[in-house]
């Protein structure tokens, strides 16, 4: 966060020309104020030492005792006769060490007073998986962010749990809305209440996502840290980014409902399916989370706090599994003795599996989705430059992937970000071992509850895809941490998925209704509503 933070005042004063102080101010000025917790640590920056050195003399970084130095940047030349990269540090500036000490928060932004109860509201999201802002504690909420609407279906009326998106309608929604697509009342003409009109034998039903940090659409925006394009328009992102744990699931592949501001364009597995059935508005739920390795733990007690459906009271659903990395990433030293083996994936899936067969409504669908082969992100990006580089070409993805897998437990993947090309090949050979344990899954295993499919990670359709429109393969990748598919590559992955499902599998989409048109009229004779 510290090498992060001073790269960007360093480089906003080089790019402007400007002293250090003045690109803190400048800084600040983009940024919301509770958010503005760099703003005091222009005394500690020299334009003249980069940022690895400014953040060890300020006590954020350190170098454990037998570990090796991280450093994101080459060692400035006037060190490299010095018996340590940073034997020069400045000693003889007392006021500089003396300030030092009261930054030493700064590595938790959490202990800053105006940032404590947004962290509190944070803490508990991340504790229960569910909105933080849910009155009737049905598990949907008016509220966009902290696991909100932008996660679940939004809630129309969050003072009545009977009332949530999803579930089947009361006595047809005659006199309410009770499952929050829009459809209720009845029509005076003939008597018949709406929902019963359009909606009764349409299979409705709704879509969950349990997936990691792809599936919630991790992205951090790369104007944060590229001068040459950064304004007071670049943060105003910040604060919903930050509740949402810088996580975009509104834009996402399986649940996105708004248009993209993040670049690209929305396409997404709800949005087809609503359009196949206008019936299925606001039935779904994104219920993924960065770092969690879903298929290395029982999964059961997850399920239990996070999954809202009834098998009684509510649609089915199309459940999507897709941890796509998370069974073979981790950022350990010996990265393959942490990798999920074949044996304990078959143990929590079918545990998993078993579960959802206890709680979701008859007529449901589950689909595996295999894990990626994460070779594609060395070959694609290792010898480009990283945001952070671009001003003066001096940090490539390389160099980002080895200061990361440095700092132990802060890479994202060890066995894919690596130059060890036996390392990722072999990081590859798991993913595919356990690829094909969910593949057996699919073929033998029979639930009461849900029928069971599995596809590939559409990685290389996606890949033949982007080219054809005459894209580059390394803008399928998130370019700030150079792990996580971008925009691009979630909506095109969508096209992908539903063609699969059209062809092979129909019965998951649901048949298309035929009084789609009629209802998007009456809405809009009633002005949206």
């Amino acid at each position: 966060g510290c090498v992060l933070v001073v790269s960007v005042i360093e480089q906003l004063a080089q790019w402007h020309n400007s002293t250090v102080k003045a690109a803190v101010e400048r800084l600040c000025d983009y940024i919301p104020g509770k958010y503005q917790i760099i703003c005091h640590m222009s005394c500690c920056i020299d334009r003249e030492m980069n940022a690895d050195v400014v953040c060890h003399s300020l006590r954020l970084c350190k170098q454990d005792p037998g570990q090796p130095l991280c450093h994101l940047y080459s060692p400035p030349k006037r060190e490299k006769h010095s018996s340590g990269l940073f034997h020069t540090l400045p000693r003889t500036r007392p006021k500089r060490q003396i300030r030092s000490k009261s930054f030493m928060g700064f590595s938790s932004v959490c202990a800053f007073p105006l940032l404590a109860n947004l962290c509190e509201k944070i803490k508990y999201v991340l504790r229960n998986k569910l909105p933080f802002e849910d009155v009737d504690g049905d598990k949907f909420s008016t509220f966009p962010t902290l696991r909100g609407y932008h996660w679940r279906g939004r809630d129309c009326n969050d003072k009545n749990t009977t009332v949530y998106p999803g579930r089947r309608p009361d006595n047809w929604d005659a006199k309410g809305d009770s499952n929050c697509n829009g459809i209720w009342g009845v029509d005076p003409k003939d008597g018949v209440p709406y929902e019963e009109k359009f909606c009764k034998g349409a299979d409705s039903k709704g879509v969950v996502l349990l997936g990691d940090s792809a599936g919630a659409h991790f992205h951090i925006p790369p104007e944060w840290m590229t001068v040459t394009q950064m304004s007071a328009k670049s943060f105003a992102n910040l604060p919903m980014a930050f509740s949402d744990e810088f996580d975009w699931p509104q834009f996402s592949e399986i649940t996105g409902f708004l248009n993209s501001t993040i670049g690209g364009w929305t396409d997404s597995l709800y949005l087809r399916l609503r359009k196949r059935n206008r019936c299925n508005h606001r039935d779904l739920q994104n219920i993924s989370q960065n770092g969690i390795v879903y298929f290395s733990i029982n999964m059961a007690p997850y399920l239990s706090c996070s999954l809202a459906r009834n098998q009684l009271l509510d649609n089915p659903a199309i459940v999507v599994y897709a941890t796509i990395g998370n069974d073979v990433c981790n950022g350990e030293r010996d990265t393959l003795a942490h990798m999920t083996t074949p044996k304990e994936m078959l143990s929590n899936v079918v545990q998993a599996l078993r579960y959802l067969d206890s709680h979701l409504p008859n007529g449901s669908h589950v689909i595996l989705t295999g894990l990626v082969d994460g070779r594609f992100l060395w070959d694609n990006l290792h010898d480009r430059y990283h945001p952070l580089g671009q001003l003066n070409k001096d940090v490539t993805y390389s160099q980002l992937y080895s200061f990361l897998d440095c700092l132990q437990q802060v890479s994202p993947c060890s066995g894919w970000l690596t130059p060890n090309e036996t390392l990722r090949n072999l990081t590859s050979e798991r993913a595919l071992q356990l690829s094909n344990v969910l593949k057996e899954i699919a073929r033998s295993e029979k639930f009461a509850n849900f029928d069971i499919f599995y596809m590939d990670f559409p990685l290389r359709q996606t890949a033949e895809e982007w080219r054809k429109m005459g894209g580059e393969p390394w803008q399928l990748i998130e370019p700030v941490d150079g792990f996580h598919p971008s925009q691009i590559a979630a909506a095109l992955g969508t096209g992908i998925t539903w063609q699969k499902a059209l062809h092979e599998w129909p019965q998951v989409l649901g048949k298309e209704n035929p009084f789609n048109d009629q209802i998007e009229a009456i809405f809009k004779d009633q002005g949206g509503h």
